[in-house]
């Protein structure tokens, strides 16, 4: 146990390095400095030799100073994980009080000080999955409902091999095999699946590989209800990979929900409601974050009372970035609220039919 701790937070902290890498990869770099810290200092740009005159090339954009000692590089990669370049520390407390501020500096082009809002979300989901492999549970299931994946490969193994065979018999007999025919290639699926997660280890539960009684009017849906039911593990293990993978979907997603609030407006566009939309996920998922970290300490009210600070953010956030009145504010917020939740249904009906594909 002590070692899938370990081994949890190790994943953890990765995820967090590398989202921080990969928002500071979208991030525009302010300026760089001199100083022995492992610097080159040039008088010409190593890359494409243009005369320097600034902290960065005017050709090509490479920084003036490049880094040549160890020292140097992992000084570059703390800065760039703990630091945002400072930038991280001015955005977040107007994020969390004052977001329409934020939002509406970002749009109207004063964004020096700020971390833009693609690189705060890029860092955000990853903090967040990070943070829940970190603090989820790691208790024993019972045994004699869960066996390894070595031996329900096996047993699934045999399963098909009779299903294969009653479908021989029945068209033999001139039976229809349709619905054996449906439960061959669930089962085949299955067995694809577990066979890929067979050298980690992973344990599954097999009880109900069957699925029965599970309908939606959704076939990808329903398929992929199905596998939940049959494996409830691997289908959440699933679930959160392609949550993870396919966060950004939550953006165009939420957009024209966004626009529905000021259909046909000529003062605010699509590009208006992207950057309100990609700040405010942000917001929430560090919410979540906040829940979690709450939760793993054993303070559980807290997620309770989070759960109230949305529709007031999202209000403040409305008035601050579109200049509206507070009636106009508060109607609207409650019209976000209804439509966020429709916008996650969706996502949440994407990802789960992405599990069952």
């Amino acid at each position: 146990m002590q070692g899938d701790s370990i081994s949890g937070i190790g994943e953890s902290l990765g995820d967090i390095g590398q989202g921080a890498l990969a928002a500071q990869a979208v991030e525009p770099q302010a300026g760089g400095g001199d100083g022995d810290d492992g610097h080159t200092h040039e008088s010409a740009c190593l890359n494409c030799g243009t005369a320097l005159i600034g902290a960065h090339c005017h050709a090509c954009g490479q920084a003036a100073h490049v880094h040549r000692s160890l020292a140097a590089f992992f000084h570059d990669l703390l800065h760039g994980v703990f630091h945002f370049e400072g930038k991280i520390w001015r955005t977040l407390p107007l994020l969390a009080w004052r977001p329409g501020r934020l939002t509406r500096e970002y749009i109207d082009g004063r964004r020096a000080s700020y971390i833009s809002p693609i690189a705060l979300f890029l860092f955000s989901v990853f903090l967040m999955f990070a943070v829940f492999h970190a603090t989820e549970s790691h208790d024993e299931h019972d045994s004699s409902n869960l066996i390894g994946i070595g031996q329900s490969v096996e047993g699934i193994e045999d399963g098909l091999a009779k299903l294969k065979a009653r479908r021989s018999a029945a068209a033999a007999k001139g039976e229809p095999t349709a619905d054996l025919d449906r439960l061959i290639e669930d089962r085949t699926e299955t067995l694809a699946e577990l066979q890929e997660l067979e050298a980690d280890g992973v344990t599954v539960d097999v009880s109900n590989l069957g699925g029965e009684g599970v309908h939606s009017d959704i076939p990808q849906l329903d398929k992929a209800i199905k596998k939940f039911k049959a494996n409830p593990d691997l289908a959440s293990y699933k679930l959160q990979t392609y949550a993870y993978k396919y966060s950004w979907a939550l953006i165009p997603i939420s957009v024209p929900f966004l626009w529905l609030l000021f259909p046909f407006s000529r003062r605010f566009h699509l590009y208006d409601h992207t950057v309100f939309v990609t700040y405010s996920l942000c917001f929430m998922t560090l919410l979540v974050i906040i829940t979690m970290l709450a939760g793993a300490a054993g303070a559980g009210w807290v997620g309770a009372v989070l759960f109230f600070v949305p529709p007031f953010h999202m209000y403040r956030q409305l008035r601050g970035t579109y200049g509206l009145s507070r009636f106009g504010a508060v109607w609207r917020s409650w019209l976000l609220v209804w439509f966020s939740a429709s916008a996650l249904l969706i996502f949440f009906i994407l990802i789960m039919a992405q599990t069952g594909s």
